[in-house]
């Protein structure tokens, strides 16, 4: 299988916006009503199995300015060629984009499939946009 393979309906969508046959706009619903993996630290030697900590330290890279890059994938299965360069995050979470933007905080960028073809970059400002998109839909609803 090839790394420009789609694997499931988020990289299929993403294959299509780089071709020019859906909008950023279909790409970014699709985003939001998918899952994605998000890498997380190994908690040091863990004692019986025990998860001491209770929330998990997500796989952040830093941007040539220094922005925080929050690196997200489309499936587990897409983190592990990029996870060989980080041997503490062997770990992930399974979870929904929206999950995600809910739960990370502010000023992050996102990389979703770093350093494949099947992945785009997202600013800061675009993730804290999509941030106070999903607070408002929750309001309405």
């Amino acid at each position: 299988m090839t790394d420009t393979e789609a694997r499931n309906e988020l990289e299929a969508k993403i294959l299509e916006a780089q071709e020019g046959h859906i909008t950023s706009d279909d790409l970014l619903k699709t985003l939001m009503g998918s899952q994605v993996f998000m890498p997380v630290q190994d908690e040091k030697a863990p004692v019986l199995n025990v998860q001491r900590s209770t929330r998990a330290q997500p796989l952040v890279l830093s941007a040539e300015e220094g922005t925080p890059i929050l690196a997200l994938f489309s499936s587990p299965e897409r983190a592990k060629p990029f996870l060989e360069n980080y041997p503490g995050f062997t770990g992930g979470i399974l979870e929904s984009f929206k999950w995600v933007l809910q739960n990370m905080g502010s000023g992050y960028g996102i990389m979703l499939n770093p350093d494949s073809e099947l992945g785009f970059d997202m600013e800061p400002e675009t993730v804290q946009g999509l941030i106070q998109q999903l607070t408002a839909s929750e309001i309405q609803h």
